[in-house]
């Protein structure tokens, strides 16, 4: 097998982190997976330890060493402020990669999203964020704030909602809904009197709270009226991060691709989509919805590798 010049990406979430490993010719040769990397959840040496197995996996998918590979492009949720992506740099540095880069998951996904072309890509996973590049190369990005001030349309967000709907149900201040039933079996309670306690545990990460997401994704498919109504505002608040990330670059009269990347898309497809749609299309009529071009994964190893070729090029 050829491979030499071979590429590694890495997308890391608050989840999973995914690699892939990329040959001279572009072509995925290996992929791998691990835990969550959000550096800010799980700390700087968690989150080097899930890329690190990540990108071992791949490898040995790929049948290549790490040694075997020249750049690596690694994608973090969290990752958002400078200094903290350097320090992943070195703790990641020993891994023996001959070039490796740190930038935030919206970064390559919004390179996957539309190859690099003018455009936005909007992320709900765990968490959520929406970033953008106009025709004059200038980027923007709206959310991405974290589990406390932001995160709107990402799983721990519905999950959150949702939690309030079953507490405002069992007081009688809101309607009944099939959450309650849910929320009491994901979090292991037999009552709704009892997820205070349970919701509150230690063991309760915004990642184990973000799969309780799933379960209202599945109720509002259901037709579960609550549930229906937390999905549908996901998609207007992540709307409305698009809309601002618009405005900042000026696009609103141009016609451009909005790509979308992440679980919760994937699990609640046009019940979040269509509100989300809705939003963008007030101020941006020409933007048009359409998949990603490249997984963020795959994205990293492609920036990976023009990264290479632009030094090869300069040299």
């Amino acid at each position: 097998m050829f491979t030499h010049n071979a590429v590694v990406g890495v997308d890391g979430g608050g989840t999973k982190t995914e690699a892939v490993v990329m040959d001279a010719n572009q072509q995925v040769i290996g992929d791998g997976l691990a835990g969550p990397s959000n550096p800010l959840r799980v700390g700087i040496a968690g989150a080097a330890a899930a890329v690190r197995e990540a990108i071992d996996s791949a490898c040995a998918s790929a049948k290549l060493r790490r040694g075997d590979l020249v750049a690596a492009e690694i994608g973090l949720a969290g990752a958002r402020r400078r200094e903290l992506r350097e320090r992943m740099r070195e703790t990641l540095t020993p891994l023996g990669i001959g070039e490796i880069e740190v930038v935030t998951d919206a970064t390559i996904a919004l390179y996957g999203a539309t190859d690099g072309a003018p455009g936005l890509v909007v992320i709900a996973g765990t968490g959520s964020i929406c970033c953008g590049i106009n025709a004059r190369q200038k980027r923007f990005c709206a959310g991405g704030w974290g589990p406390i001030s932001g995160d709107e349309g990402g799983g721990a967000w519905l999950a959150r909602r949702a939690l309030r709907a079953v507490a405002y149900a069992f007081d009688g201040r809101g309607p009944k809904t099939e959450l309650t039933e849910l929320a009491c079996a994901y979090f292991h309670v037999t009552s709704p009197d009892d997820l205070t306690t349970a919701i509150y545990a230690p063991t309760i990460t915004n990642e184990r709270l973000a799969g309780f997401g799933r379960d209202v994704v599945n109720a509002a498919k259901a037709k579960d009226e609550v549930a229906v109504e937390i999905v549908a505002d996901g998609g207007t608040e992540l709307g409305r991060a698009a809309v601002a990330v618009i405005r900042h670059l000026q696009m609103d009269r141009e016609r451009f691709q909005i790509a979308y990347v992440g679980g919760v898309f994937r699990a609640a497809g046009d019940l979040m989509l269509n509100t989300l749609r809705a939003e963008v299309r007030k101020v941006a009529p020409r933007a048009f919805f359409e998949p990603p071009r490249f997984a963020p994964a795959v994205a990293a190893a492609r920036m990976a590798r023009e990264r290479i070729n632009q030094v090869a090029l300069a040299v």
